[in-house]
């Protein structure tokens, strides 16, 4: 997941990104309490993770299922046709419809999920994707989304963190032009003065921190994070996909338990057929250790498991679709 130059961080740099990453809207003076630094030199060390590019964007987190939209995933293996590839990956990116996606390795090459506001119109997208791109797709599986719990990147620091939850129930909140301007303009500017966001959609401050306050109460806005550019860390990123024999309610709390006592969970997705850790870690040998840990305490649940290591990690253009006033 990018370029082999790695960057060393110190007690105070993780301790800012960890920070960043819960909230990057987080004032300066109230970070630089937390790093035991002065404001200047946490500035300072911002714009130096920018410019190093371990800090890859600042952006808002945005649940589609408080938007009336569901979310699906679908896996594919594709044949080695590198241009074919290229034109899908194009595709994806400016369809308007995509929520995240990644290159992979392993059992999987391309990992997705989209938005739609209806089961058939996901068929349809999914058909359409078919006919387009079925001479290179050798394999293909699909998930409708349950819910998400979304980890801060505790592996900077290995403080535990409860996390946030995303997707679950599909409720339609009242959203008018104002609320998909101040969205549209900030999903991927995260930082952005409410000053300047209120120029840019010619609204009071007041009014515009007070419509950003009315999302995150609903849960349109779940948190305002950083992408991070593992590669330039020495760090990888495993998908686990976890086929169960059983799930119960006892199960279920015990498991999510577990992942959560892990420093490296980034997320723990759940399905209508799969569970999915997801884990940024040192190696493959500490992710193939933390995976032997949980195939012996959960013996009962876990019958298989599938590994993918992700190459790229992309939260696409399909954001500015979302928020049209398609409504």
């Amino acid at each position: 997941m990018g370029s082999k130059e790695l960057v060393r961080l110190d007690k105070a740099d993780r301790v800012i990104l960890a920070e960043l990453d819960r909230d990057c809207r987080v004032p300066i003076k109230r970070l630089a309490r937390m790093a035991r630094k002065s404001r200047q030199a946490v500035e300072y060390r911002i714009a130096r993770l920018v410019d190093e590019g371990v800090i890859t964007g600042f952006h808002v987190s945005i649940n589609p299922h408080r938007m009336g939209y569901k979310l699906y995933k679908i896996y594919l293996q594709l044949r080695n046709v590198p241009a074919e590839r290229k034109k899908l990956l194009d595709y994806l990116r400016t369809s308007g419809i995509v929520y995240w996606m990644g290159e992979c390795d392993g059992v999987w090459d391309l990992i997705f999920a989209v938005f739609t506001r209806s089961d058939y119109d996901f068929y349809a997208l999914k058909n359409d994707l078919i006919s387009r791109f079925g001479r290179i797709i050798v394999k293909r599986e699909w998930g409708m989304l349950v819910d998400v719990k979304q980890y801060p990147k505790m592996y900077f620091t290995g403080k535990l963190v409860q996390p946030t939850e995303f997707a679950g129930e599909v409720v339609r909140s009242e959203m008018d032009e104002l609320d998909y301007a101040i969205l549209r303009e900030i999903v991927n500017d995260a930082r952005m003065p409410i000053t300047a966001l209120a120029g840019r959609v010619k609204a009071t401050p007041m009014t515009v921190a007070a419509r950003l306050k009315k999302m995150e109460r609903e849960g349109v806005i779940i948190q305002y994070r950083i992408g991070v550019d593992l590669g330039k860390l020495g760090l990888e990123y495993y998908k686990t996909i976890i086929h169960v024999d059983r799930y119960t309610e006892e199960d279920a709390r015990k498991l999510l338990a577990h992942v959560s006592s892990l420093p490296q969970i980034q997320y723990f997705i759940r399905d209508i057929w799969n569970l999915e850790p997801e884990l940024v870690v040192r190696n493959y040998q500490e992710y193939g250790e933390i995976m032997d840990r949980m195939r012996a305490e959960f013996p009962q649940v876990i019958r298989n498991v599938e590994s993918v290591l992700m190459r790229t990690d992309e939260w696409t253009p399909g954001f500015r679709n979302m928020m049209k006033q398609s409504r």
